[in-house]
């Protein structure tokens, strides 16, 4: 059975230690939040984020916005009373920073098992290493409890020593071994952010490419990036009617006992049908939010 349709097209970080822009995310157009209390944060303001995170969690109504809390690695300071602290919570799914191994999905697993989370508590994981991305296959089926995997294309582009470039050449091979990671073991997996944001143009490309390559959506850092990952993730009208001809056409072929059929010209099998009914699914699903 397919999993139900879950629209990821936008998901915005925003620092655990910034309560109005915490509480603000309640009101935009996003898919998703991230919750960071990792990279967004020093480490003299780790416990002030942690205690801000919990807080607004409990109190803060996101609607249909999924609430992910990005935590520390397990490996640091503050990667353990973090998972203490969130395990609770009414968080959608935990993230997990700079995965490199299946051990350390298993590990986190463990540690929010025995904090006393929900035992179907997702989590989401980090590529953004290149061990991490070399070994993205074998983490993306650690733990069924895995759910997406987020591309962390900043800290990936400089351990890789790579220049940004409007294509990303440095970064395509990256983002496609995870993007066959994910898909192998039926993962949602979201691009990376773009960190210009007077360069409009730039990121529209970005969003473009990542579409093109397969992402489900793109990771945000301010909400100016937000409409246009909506509209270049979603799925259009014409897409949309499209998809509805499609399965309508396949639907009469089956009755009439044939195998395949044309619709605009172009020949119809199973696997567009397939396509089709995940595309009316997720465009059903977005304009139920709106």
């Amino acid at each position: 059975m397919n999993k139900p349709a879950t629209p990821l097209r936008s998901v915005l970080y925003a620092p655990g230690v910034n309560r109005r822009a915490l509480e603000k995310a309640a009101s935009l157009p996003i898919d998703a939040l991230i919750l960071d209390l990792e990279d967004a944060v020093s480490p003299d303001a780790k416990a002030e984020a942690r205690a801000t995170v919990v807080d607004v969690l409990a109190s803060v109504d996101y609607g249909f916005r999924k609430r992910v809390v990005r935590i520390n690695g397990l490996d640091t300071d503050w990667g353990a009373e973090d998972i203490e602290a969130v395990a609770g919570t009414a968080a959608d799914a935990i993230l997990l920073p700079k995965v490199e191994t299946p051990t350390a999905v298993s590990e986190a697993l463990s540690a929010l098992d025995s904090a006393g989370a929900h035992p179907d508590l997702p989590i989401w994981v980090m590529a953004e290493t290149p061990r991490g991305i070399m070994n993205s296959a074998a983490i993306a089926g650690a733990d069924p409890r895995l759910e997406v995997i987020v591309m962390g294309t900043s800290d990936l582009a400089k351990e890789l020593r790579v220049r940004h470039t409007p294509q990303r050449e440095g970064l395509v091979t990256s983002l496609g071994l995870c993007m066959l990671a994910a898909r192998l073991h039926g993962l949602d997996i979201l691009d990376g952010v773009h960190l210009d944001l007077q360069d409009a143009e730039g990121y529209q490309l970005a969003c473009e490419q990542g579409r093109n390559m397969g992402f489900d959506g793109k990771t945000l850092i301010h909400p100016k990036q937000i409409e246009p990952a909506n509209q270049v993730f979603g799925i259009s009208d014409d897409d949309f009617l499209q998809a509805e001809a499609i399965v309508t056409a396949w639907q009469q072929a089956q009755q009439a006992g044939k195998g395949v059929c044309v619709v605009n010209g172009r020949l119809i099998e199973s696997l567009h049908v397939e396509e089709a009914q995940r595309m009316i699914s997720m465009h059903r699903a977005i304009h139920a939010r709106t």
